[in-house]
């Protein structure tokens, strides 16, 4: 999906669970995005700073680390990104957090993946 004419938007998977993050990757991929894969924290840290990112879809527990501690560089480093939590169902609402922009239960519908990272790439261009 475009968000400047020839540009695609970069989607951000931070997510440990490999199977989950290839199937975010296909998906995205397919819709025309350009999709970067973080499994850890540390890696996810280390593309924030080294690349463009329109949108985050950051789980809330990857490894034994929580997403949220990744809001706050993401704030400072790419304050214009959108931020969707990935949630799973046996968990409690994700706690709201500044700069969050949706959060997706897991497991989800592809549609529901595509349609969210669509609105919020939308968004982030449009700030």
């Amino acid at each position: 999906m475009p968000v400047n004419g020839d540009t695609p938007a970069t989607v951000l998977v931070v997510e440990d669970d490999a199977s989950l993050r290839m199937l975010c990757r296909i998906n995205l991929d397919l819709e025309g995005y350009r999709v970067l894969e973080a499994e850890t924290i540390q890696r996810a840290i280390e593309f924030v700073t080294a690349e463009p990112v329109d949108v985050v879809l950051l789980d809330l527990h990857v490894g034994d680390r929580l997403g949220t501690e990744l809001l706050p560089i993401l704030r400072a480093q790419r304050p214009e990104a959108a931020v969707c939590l990935l949630s799973g169902t046996s968990e409690a609402d994700p706690p709201d957090e500044e700069g969050v922009h949706g959060c997706i239960r897991k497991p989800f519908e592809l549609e529901v993946l595509t349609e969210t990272v669509q609105r919020l790439a939308s968004r982030s261009v449009h700030r």
